[in-house]
């Protein structure tokens, strides 16, 4: 904090300063950062930026991952000399011969073992093992934990973000739908944002792919998923170190839930298309119709993949960029690097939106391939 309050205080005088000061100000900049430069260079292999390199890695890595509590920062103690995590622990819930229940902090983060009755239970990489008093961790030959893991119905901070998620769209649209039930328009406030987002979402996603006829029985579908999507990009934007939509597992439901829909309202047209195309000679049907059935399930892996992979890009951008300020330890490239680490996070926050359209398109989109009519291809 201190560092930060220096920095801002020289960015004040550098604002104030007359403009003949501005060359002088730029060859100290130069000057500063040749020195700054020399003594770093002459670090040696093994000292602290390496280790702090490997640190920032698994700090990433771990952010991308799920947990069972949510850490919003940890310190090093210096009398004790370890690692200090201050957050909010979540419940965990096993079923191993029966429920067991207890917090996640007894857990503390991995450190210590969790005695319920004659069972220990110890968090090892994300996951929580049975093992003994001592927490042993056995191995097979190819370095996996070889110990059992009772079934975890744990309430981690993934599942929370979506729980938090879904309530708050469930009352704002609820308040939304009465108010206009009730006077035939939407109320002032925050309905008055949403509700050009929910015309667009009827006027230029559902009916141009779906088609005016159909449109209405996906709209409820396409509108939870949207937002659902993008209330959980934005949460990932936070410093709670949630990353839903970085999942996969949550990203394979998504696709999932629209690969069922669109297989459950498929018209014969629609089959036909795939396995039996009109106006095709039948040796080429026969060749084609294998290629259609792998098209039907690449549509939903490749809902999955995008949107996991581009939010999942995005986390490991920002926070590389965000951990260069660190590695750098001089307050030129650490302010350049929270420049370009600001820019992305800006960037972030249209990508939030955009892949929460993408998703609703192209599900829309294979709706409407689904529906669609034999005399509308006419």
């Amino acid at each position: 904090m201190t560092y930060i309050c220096s920095k801002i205080q020289t960015i004040r005088l550098v604002v104030n300063m007359p403009k003949p000061f501005y060359t002088y100000f730029v060859a100290f900049l130069m000057v500063s950062f040749n020195t700054l430069y020399a003594k770093t260079s002459n670090t040696k292999d093994g000292d602290t930026p390496s280790d702090l390199k490997s640190e920032i890695k698994a700090y990433i890595l771990h952010h991308l991952e799920d947990a069972h509590d949510f850490n919003l920062l940890s310190y090093k103690d210096k009398t004790s000399g370890e690692k200090v995590y201050i957050g909010m622990p979540l419940p965990v819930i096993l079923w191993d011969n029966g429920l067991k229940i207890f917090s996640s902090s007894k857990l503390k983060h991995g450190k210590s073992v969790v005695q319920l009755g004659e069972n220990h239970y110890k968090l090892y990489h994300g996951k929580i093992y049975k093992t003994d008093a001592q927490g042993t961790i056995t191995y097979d030959d190819h370095h996996h934990p070889e110990n059992i893991k009772p079934l975890d119905f744990s309430i981690t901070k993934n599942v929370v973000s979506i729980l938090f998620t879904a309530l708050l769209m469930f009352f704002l649209f609820r308040g939304l739908a009465k108010s206009y039930q009730k006077n035939g328009r939407i109320a002032k406030g925050v309905g008055r944002f949403f509700e050009p987002i929910i015309l667009y979402v009827r006027d230029e996603i559902a009916i141009p792919n779906i088609g005016e006829k159909h449109h209405r029985r996906f709209m409820g579908y396409l509108l939870t998923l949207f937002f659902f999507i993008w209330f959980l990009n934005l949460l990932g934007l936070t410093p709670l170190g949630i990353n839903v939509t970085g999942n996969i597992a949550i990203t394979f439901c998504l696709a999932l839930i629209t690969f069922v829909i669109t297989t459950l309202v498929g018209k014969k047209y629609y089959w036909k298309h795939i396995f039996w195309m009109p106006g095709v000679p039948w040796p080429m049907k026969i060749i084609l119709a294998p290629i259609e059935l792998l098209g039907l399930m690449i549509k939903p892996f490749s809902l999955m993949i995008r949107l996991y992979a581009n939010i999942s890009a995005g986390h490991i951008v920002l926070m590389s960029l965000i951990a260069l300020i660190f590695i750098f330890k001089n307050w030129i490239g650490s302010s350049l690097s929270f420049v370009l680490a600001f820019s992305i996070s800006i960037i972030e926050i249209l990508v939030a939106l955009l892949q929460a359209y993408i998703f609703t398109v192209l599900s829309a989109l294979y709706f409407g391939f689904a529906v669609e009519e034999e005399h509308e291809d006419h």
